[in-house]
């Protein structure tokens, strides 16, 4: 697995502001008191280890993490598009990365409730400490709502896979993964033709999965593109397409 260059932060825009939320401060002050309560360090280490360390951890297993978080948000109400953005920048300030993962399955449930404008927020979180696990979940649950209910957003996803932030050029690569019948086929396969050379693992592996989930819809568009575009693509892109066909 590649090793992260360090805790990137957005350098090419400022970061936006985050927004004045009661919800914010209810949510962040239940969940900075339970999630510490059931830290396990020696779990921390491991789990920042086989993340690279792109950032410490608690160390709470997946499942308990979800518990805790019912417990947070219990009787609270739903979001506006404002307090999702002061519960994801105010989690993304904190240093343990369980927090982050918290906004990313907060936003996963209430994207809806998110216009266009969210993007540029969406697009902070990606490039702020960027690693796989919080990138691959905000391109498919949070991105690609957003990019689906506002299809003048395939503008921007069209600058995102040009970009050279990687993170970014994955995110396009990946933000139409659940879509299924829906999928921009050229689109989709466009952008994998305009990054094959790129020499970075995390784009490669991007380009043989959104074509492998798309195969699911559509596998004979996929086998002939793959086929076409055989000499373009790295071996590794072209395995992972083709891994279910």
């Amino acid at each position: 697995m590649p090793t992260p260059a360090g805790p990137a932060r957005d350098a090419a825009a400022p970061a936006p502001t985050v927004p004045a939320s009661g919800l914010a401060d209810i949510v962040l002050a239940r969940l900075t008191a339970v999630y510490p309560t059931a830290a396990d360090p020696v779990r921390a280490a491991s789990a920042a280890a086989y993340m690279k360390d792109v950032a410490p951890f608690l160390g709470i297993p997946t499942p308990l993490r979800r518990t805790l978080s019912r417990e947070v948000l219990l009787g609270t109400a739903r979001p506006t598009e404002a307090d999702c953005a002061a519960i994801a920048l105010r989690c993304w300030g904190l240093p343990e990365r369980e927090y982050q993962y918290f906004a990313v399955d907060y936003l996963r449930r209430y994207a809806s409730r998110c216009s266009s404008g969210f993007l540029p927020v969406v697009r902070h979180l990606i490039v702020t400490v960027p690693w796989w696990d919080t990138v691959d979940l905000l391109a498919a649950h949070t991105v690609g709502p957003l990019v689906a209910a506002d299809p003048a957003l395939t503008a921007v996803m069209d600058a995102w896979i040009e970009d050279d932030d990687l993170w970014l050029a994955r995110t396009a690569l990946l933000h139409q993964l659940r879509y299924q019948a829906a999928t921009d086929r050229d689109r989709l396969f466009g952008y994998c033709l305009r990054r094959a050379d790129h020499p970075d693992f995390f784009i490669r592996k991007a380009i043989g999965w959104s074509l492998r989930e798309y195969a699911k819809t559509d596998p004979a568009a996929v086998a002939a593109f793959v086929d076409g575009a055989r000499d373009r693509l790295s071996p590794l892109s072209v395995r992972e397409a083709l891994k279910n066909l």
